[in-house]
This record gives C-alpha cells, sequence and structure tokens, in this order.
C-alpha cells in the first residue's frame, strides 16, 4: 500500500517538476504568484463577524462571535482566544464526517497562534470583571471547498471576521473594540529546488514541504510554522522569507 502510494505521488509530481523546470507552474502563475483571491464580509447574520475567502477552488467561511465566560485562573483580567477548524466532507473527497481529524487541528492551531503570537488581540480589553467574567471570542473556521492553501484562506479570513465584529447588543461589551494589527499568512511550498507561493491542491499533494510565515504590517513576522516531511535550507527559509514579505502586502490590501 506504502509502495501504490509512493508510485502515484511521482506520477503526479513529474509533471509539475517538469514544468518547473522550464520557469512556470502548470497553471502559469509565477513562482510568487497567488491564485484569484477575493473577500467579501457579513456573509452570516447570526455572527458578530464573518467573512468568507475565495482562493483560487478554495472557499472558507469564517465566523467571529464573543461570549461571555468565566477567566482562566492564571489570567484573571484577560479575555480569550478560541480556534476551531470543521473540514465539510463535501469540500473534498479526503474529508469524513465526525470529529476533528488531525488536519483541522492543525489548520486551526496555525490560525489560532497566527492571531495570538501576532498580538492583534488586547485580551485584557476584554475583561468585563478581573476573575469574574471576561469576553472569550470563538473563531469558527468553515472550510466549504478545498483547492489547496487552507491556512492562508482561513487566516485571511479570520481576520476579515475579526475586523467585521461589531459585538453584542450588551452594555459590557466596549463598542471600540479593534485590532492593534492585520497579520496575515503566507505559505510557500518546496516542490524540488523550487519555492511556489499558494501551492494548489495538486502541489500540495506533490511538494516536499512547506513553511508559512505570519507577518504584520509593521514588518514582523510574529510566527513561523513548518509543515511536510521535507526540509528547508537556511539559504531556501531566507527566500521564502523575502518572497512572504512581498506576498503579505498583496493580500494585506484585501482588508482594507
Amino acid at each position: 500500500m506504502i509502495e501504490k502510494h509512493r508510485v502515484l505521488s511521482l506520477l503526479k509530481k513529474e509533471p509539475l517538476l517538469r514544468s518547473l523546470q522550464q520557469g512556470k507552474r502548470i497553471d502559469g502563475r509565477t513562482f510568487d504568484q497567488y491564485r484569484p483571491i477575493s473577500l467579501e464580509r457579513h456573509v452570516i447574520k447570526s455572527a458578530e463577524g464573518s467573512a468568507q475567502v475565495r482562493l483560487g477552488d478554495t472557499t472558507v467561511l469564517v465566523g467571529a462571535k464573543p461570549k461571555k465566560m468565566p477567566p482562566f485562573p492564571d489570567a484573571p483580567d484577560e479575555g480569550g482566544l478560541i480556534v476551531g477548524a470543521e473540514l465539510r466532507p463535501l469540500a473534498s473527497p479526503t474529508f469524513e464526517p465526525g470529529p476533528p481529524d488531525e488536519n483541522a487541528i492543525e489548520l486551526a492551531r496555525i490560525v489560532d497562534r497566527g492571531l495570538r503570537e501576532s498580538k492583534c488581540l488586547d485580551f485584557r480589553e476584554l475583561c468585563i470583571e478581573a476573575g469574574k467574567e471576561v469576553w472569550v471570542i470563538y473563531v469558527d473556521i468553515h472550510v466549504l471547498d478545498h483547492g489547496g492553501n487552507l491556512v492562508d484562506a482561513a487566516m485571511l479570513a479570520s481576520i476579515a471576521a475579526l475586523l467585521d465584529i461589531k459585538g453584542p447588543e450588551d452594555p459590557a461589551w466596549k463598542k471600540d473594540f479593534s485590532l492593534k494589527y492585520k497579520p496575515v499568512s503566507v505559505t510557500i511550498a518546496k516542490l524540488g529546488n523550487c519555492l511556489l507561493a499558494d501551492p494548489s491542491l495538486e502541489e500540495e499533494e506533490a511538494m516536499d514541504s512547506r513553511i508559512t510565515f505570519c507577518v504584520r504590517e509593521d514588518g514582523v513576522i510574529s510566527a513561523v510554522q513548518k509543515g511536510g516531511s521535507g526540509y528547508f535550507e537556511s539559504e531556501e527559509i531566507l527566500r521564502a522569507e523575502e518572497m512572504a514579505f512581498t506576498c503579505a502586502e498583496k493580500l494585506r490590501r484585501l482588508l482594507g
């Protein structure tokens, strides 16, 4: 079974590598080019904030909703953030119904880390009464179509949904809620000796590894996450980082 999987991977990888050797990707994009991308806000009426991102054949819907909860004992004067992801079976034949699998958990963790480490949220501003009650913001990610690079689509939709929050009709909610930063993530796949921004599903299935940079508008890289079984040389990481800065500026324009 393992040998069969290796053969299928090689069959998918060879045409991609041949195209890359000619200086282009199989879909005609340059190495640092994203697929067509669009962002729409106010798409879930029942959520305080929501956004949908279409990135090529990938569609991700995110809802953001503050809820009152007791604070964590080690942070009595801070609110919280909880990120969850659902990979709907209709989005891909590889997704199965049931509890979140390792792919959903990984997606949620990468987005959670990107948001948390960017310091875009001031958790103290979400405190209602220290030691008793705080606001916790739930960010729910729903993958509707999986065409590759779920991380960047989910991160962009999550930030847009947070920016969209109007807040509940509750006197405890601070009407001036805002984000300090607008971080975006840029995922670079390594295929052979080539680095490719915004890997498509075909490229993800054939890639050796991937690396995701979370970049703030002030140029700070707040989080880095590697995936896949392959590795990056130090020179490749520097090239990927430079590509990430360039792509991040373009993605952030969608946020306004």
